[in-house]
C-alpha cells in the first residue's frame, strides 16, 4: 500500500508542541508534505523561532513519520516562512484557546 499525505498528517498527530499541548497539525505547524514512493519530505515551523526545543521536535516528527508503514526515509525541514501566528490554528480550537 502506497504512503500518503493523510497517513502522514495522521503519525504528525502524535507530535505536540510541549509548551501547549496540542499538536503539530492542529497547530498548523505542517507547511507541506511530499511523499515519493518510501521517502517523505516534510516542512514544519514552530510557534517560534526561540523554540529551546526545537530540534527535539524535529527529530520526534521525523520519528513519527518513519513509524508510518512503507516509509524508509524521512526528511523534516525547519523553516520560519511565512511566520507561523495562531490563524493557521482551526477557529473552533482558537476559540476553545482563546486566541
Amino acid at each position: 500500500m502506497a504512503v500518503t499525505e493523510k497517513d502522514v498528517r495522521t503519525a504528525l498527530k502524535t507530535v505536540k508542541d510541549p509548551e501547549l499541548n496540542i499538536d503539530l497539525v492542529v497547530l498548523g505547524l505542517v507547511y507541506d508534505i511530499e511523499v515519493d514512493g518510501a521517502s517523505v519530505h516534510t516542512t514544519i515551523s514552530l510557534t517560534s523561532p526561540m523554540c529551546p526545543v526545537a530540534g527535539q521536535i524535529v527529530e520526534d516528527a521525523r520519528q513519527a513519520i518513519l513509524q508510518v508503514d512503507g516509509v524508509d526515509e524521512a526528511e523534516v525541514e525547519l523553516t520560519f516562512e511565512p511566520p507561523w501566528t495562531p490563524e493557521r490554528i482551526s477557529p473552533l480550537i482558537r476559540s476553545s484557546l482563546g486566541l
